[in-house]
């Protein structure tokens, strides 16, 4: 907890908003997107959808593949508490709706399913999508599939996997498939984050971007974001915080950018 006081305050220290921002690309993501204060229809979908977990107190057995929980002391879990404790925030939610929105995805992929607050708002973002969300999970999987089945979330495949070996089946096979945006929430160690970035680089395309979930969770999922920041194919990144935000655009300076969202 101490670490995390730390790192927050030495966030706040350095972070900026739109006005100390000079490269356009960045400027228009956040004053169009991130800082887009108009309520969306979709929003009330987003609420409901949490709401529905919040409401449910049965309970799963869940299979933990990652860093564990820091909330969790034993695998079984109500489904309300995952829902309050471990998913994606509401305001999280609704900007990841409008970052899809914004940059409208063809091919999403979701590293984490948990149960599917994330999922649902990439799906709603661009229903033209098509969204591949992995978890490790067999319980809380089906739990979403039935939920984002319930909201019409029709975009949506599924796939209960453990994540590395999905990764390497991809570069199996005859052609490599391109994923516009990956958001990563699956893993928050460095070494697996760090994989997962190596065995991912090769579906990217100049327009590609990549989310992490939690790069201020520990001093080594720290370390594993100054690394990907300093890789010679990442040229812009973002720091929200909570989030980092990679982009592989070949014509822009290499930047990277502290904001506050």
């Amino acid at each position: 907890m101490l670490f995390q006081i730390k790192s927050y305050l030495k966030f706040l220290w350095n972070s900026k908003n739109e006005h100390a921002v000079h490269s356009p690309f960045v400027f228009n993501l956040l004053t169009k997107c991130f800082y887009d204060k108009k309520t969306k229809p979709e929003y009330a979908i987003l609420s409901a959808y949490r709401k529905s977990f919040l409401q449910n107190k049965n309970t799963i057995e869940v299979t933990d593949l990652g860093a564990g929980s820091r909330v969790f002391k034993d695998n079984t879990r109500q489904i309300s508490k995952i829902a309050k404790t471990a998913g994606i925030s509401p305001k999280r939610a609704e900007l990841l709706f409008r970052i899809t929105a914004y940059f409208k995805p063809d091919n999403i992929l979701e590293i984490g399913t948990s149960l599917g607050l994330a999922t649902s708002a990439l799906a709603l973002g661009n229903p033209k999508a098509t969204v591949t969300t992995l978890e490790g999970c067999p319980e809380t999987a089906k739990e979403a599939q039935l939920q984002l089945q319930k909201f019409n979330c029709a975009n949506v495949k599924s796939v209960v996997t453990e994540f590395e070996s999905y990764f390497k089946s991809l570069q199996l096979g005859l052609k490599t498939k391109n994923y516009d945006l990956i958001y990563f929430d699956g893993n928050h160690s460095k070494k697996a984050t760090l994989d997962y970035f190596e065995l991912l680089l090769p579906t990217i395309s100049n327009d590609t971007v990549w989310i992490f979930d939690d790069i201020h969770w520990s001093s080594e999922m720290e370390e594993a974001w100054e690394i990907i920041k300093n890789h010679s194919k990442v040229k812009v990144t973002i720091d929200t915080y909570q989030w980092g935000l990679v982009f592989f655009r070949y014509e822009q300076e290499k930047e990277h950018f502290i904001i506050r969202a």
